[in-house]
Order: structure tokens, then sequence, then C-alpha cells
């Protein structure tokens, strides 16, 4: 049986603005733990081969348009936690394989998935808005050191996002390119080849990796793109079973993260793109976009090799400044979710600003002391408002 043509052409569209919209996040997230050029490369590849192939699969068997993606805020996580001196890029792929395992079991124990849903969702947007402020106030700061090539970058994503809001970042990554060739004359070498080699990373384990990497980006990850996921595809009037979806989205992150994928989780976004009308007239069809993004997102993987190649003959802050962009939507979004419940406004107030303050203390990041500092206040307030 063929796809419909219309499944088609939605897929490569999907899988278009899934991968260039968040790309960025992906490789700014793996240098900032410690990843050589070739390790981003292989991570790279591998985020993009197993959603995709986790996608395909999973859509073809359950023949609802179930989509996969990697984590773009446990992306942005790693990029505001830097690893301790001392400690190497396996030591961050050992927390990843941590929280994939955490997702895997998840999808087994009840009690694991009710204790992460258990965590108040004011708090889990606080923390992830807090997490993305520095990332975000980057195109600014860099139109200011770097007006030549961050604003062409920024205008191109403010135009196209006035036409389609989907279409901003893809735009942005066009005009990134346009930057980063006038700037090298279009001459940039391809060290790694065209095609991307894997590099295998050996976790290192480390309770540190466990505290800072692995249990945030696992929360992170489940409440603003699992959870919400499964929420996307049943507003659509699909009932997936969630367990077995989080124990593939799981063992996937865990066969990744030794070449050096953060994480791989049930898409939102672009769940919504696959599953709706548009996708194509009759619902029963329309997991085959599903199945045709998670194709072109495994095409896209063999040549991140060449993609990171442009990255770094990128001029400073153009990758930061494409990171920012992409992510201000899901900042603009957590931060309402955070703040809109006056009960909680001071709980999420105290986790967001902890967050994005950076602090480190005893060994824990600051999006740990976010949830703790901004937990107990949660729970204090709400004891008073006990009778």
């Amino acid at each position: 049986m063929f796809p419909p043509i219309q499944t088609v052409s939605t897929g490569c569209v999907v899988a278009i603005v899934g991968f260039f919209s968040s790309f960025p996040i992906v490789l700014k997230g793996l240098d900032a733990v410690g990843a050589t050029a070739e390790q981003a490369a292989s991570g790279l590849m591998f985020a993009a081969l197993s959603m995709g192939i986790t996608g395909l699969l999973l859509a073809l068997w359950t023949r609802q348009p179930v989509s996969v993606a990697w984590s773009t805020p446990g992306a942005a996580l790693l990029a505001i936690t830097p690893i301790a001196a001392g400690a190497g890029f396996s030591e961050a792929v050992f927390g990843f394989a941590v929280a994939g395992a955490l997702t895997l079991l998840s999808g087994f124990w009840r009690p694991l998935s009710r204790l992460m849903t258990s965590i108040p969702p004011a708090l889990a947007h606080a923390m992830l808005a807090g997490v993305l402020l520095s990332l975000c106030i980057v195109p600014f700061q860099a139109m200011a050191e770097t007006p030549q090539s961050a604003i062409p970058i920024v205008a191109t994503w403010f135009v196209a996002g006035l036409i389609n809001r989907l279409l901003a970042v893809p735009a942005a990554v066009i005009a990134a390119l346009l930057v980063v060739g006038g700037a090298t004359g279009f001459d940039i070498p391809l060290t790694g080849g065209v095609v991307t080699a894997p590099v295998l990373v050996i976790p290192e384990p480390n309770l540190a990796a466990i505290v800072n990497i692995g249990l945030p980006l696992f929360l992170v990850t489940m409440a603003t793109q699992n959870v919400p996921g499964i929420a996307v595809l049943r507003s659509f009037g699909y009932t997936p079973e969630p367990r077995p979806l989080l124990a593939a989205v799981g063992g996937a992150s865990i066969l990744s993260a030794p070449f050096g994928a953060p994480a791989t989780c049930l898409a939102a976004i672009t769940a919504a793109m696959c599953a709706n009308p548009e996708s194509h007239p009759d619902p029963k069809q329309r997991y085959w976009s599903a199945v045709m993004a998670g194709g072109v997102y495994c095409l896209f993987g063999l040549f991140a090799a060449t993609i990171t190649a442009v990255a770094a003959a990128a001029p400073p802050m153009v990758l930061g400044t494409l990171a920012g962009l992409a992510l201000i939507g899901v900042f603009t979004n957590s931060a309402h979710a955070a703040l809109s419940d006056e009960a909680h406004r001071d709980a999420a107030a105290i986790t967001f600003l902890t967050t994005a303050s950076g602090m480190a203390l005893f060994g824990l990041s600051a999006a740990v002391w976010g949830l703790i500092l901004g937990g107990a206040v949660y729970a204090i307030k709400a004891r008073m408002r006990k009778p």
C-alpha cells in the first residue's frame, strides 16, 4: 500500500519544521556539555535517526499519527548546564541514558509516572522558562554586538512569522546560511565528510550527571513533551495507550545515548501537524504523515556532519541567535502557564528566578534548586490555604 500523496507532502513539511526549527539548540546543548565537533555531529545524527525510526515504527504499529521528536526543552536545559570542571562528555552521556531509563521505567511502572505527574505544572513550566530565558535574550544581545550577522536573521524570522508562524525559524535558518556563506565565501571545509560517521562514547557513571542532567532532562522532557504529545493526539480523537509510547521513546533514548543523542520523546507541535485534517481528510490515513516525517528525519540525520560543519564556520553568535529565536515561542507559552494561576504565582516566580540565575550550590544545578525552592514555597502556601 502506498501512502496518499497529501500525507507525503505533509510528512516532508513536518520533518523540515521539526528538524530545522531546533537543530541549533541541540548543537548548542551538546557543545555546553563537552562534546567535540565529531561527537556533536554524531549526537545530532543519532537524535534524528532515533526520532525518525521510532516515529516511523510507532505510527505503523498504532496506525495513529504518533509523532516523535528530540527534546528541544531538554537540549535547552543542557545549554545552560555545563558539566563540572574535569568531567567529560562521557558523564553527560550517562545522564542522557539515565533520563531514557527513567522514561522507559515510567512506561512500565505506574508509581513513577504518577510521581512525575504530581509535580505542579506551574513549577515545571517555570523551570523551563527559567532555563530558556538566558537563551532567548541572545538574539537581542547579538543585534548589538554583531549587527551585521544578527539583524538579517532576526528580521527574516520576524517577517516570515507574520506570514506563517511555522515557517519563521526555517526562514531564519536560510538567512543564517546566507550570512555564513557571505562570511566564508561559500567555502566551508567538510573535514568529517558529507555523510556523518558515528562516534561511540562509553557512558561514565557519575552521581552529578544523574542529579544535574539525568533527572532534570527526564522531568522537563516528560512535562513539556511526552505528556502534551499524548494530549495533542487525544484532542484530535485518537486514543493511544501512553505506556507503550513512553517505553518506546525511553528505549530509543537509551540506545542512542552512547552515540551522543540527548533524548527522544513524543512530539506535540509536529503531532498536531500530522493529526489535523490538513494532513488528510480521512483520520485513518493521517498516520502516513508521521511515517513519512520519520523517513525524512532519518535522511537529515545522515548529513548531520555537513550541518555541524556549517554551524562551526558561522560567525560569532549566529548559532545562539538561531537557537534563541527558535525558543521564543516555547518561552512565551511556558512563562504564561507558570504565572497565570495567581495561587501558585509566588512559587512559580521563585522557581523561574532561581533557575534563570544559574546558581550552583552543593553540586546541584540551578534547575534542580529552582524545583526545590519553588516546591518548598508551593507546599508552605498550600498548607497555609487549608482551613
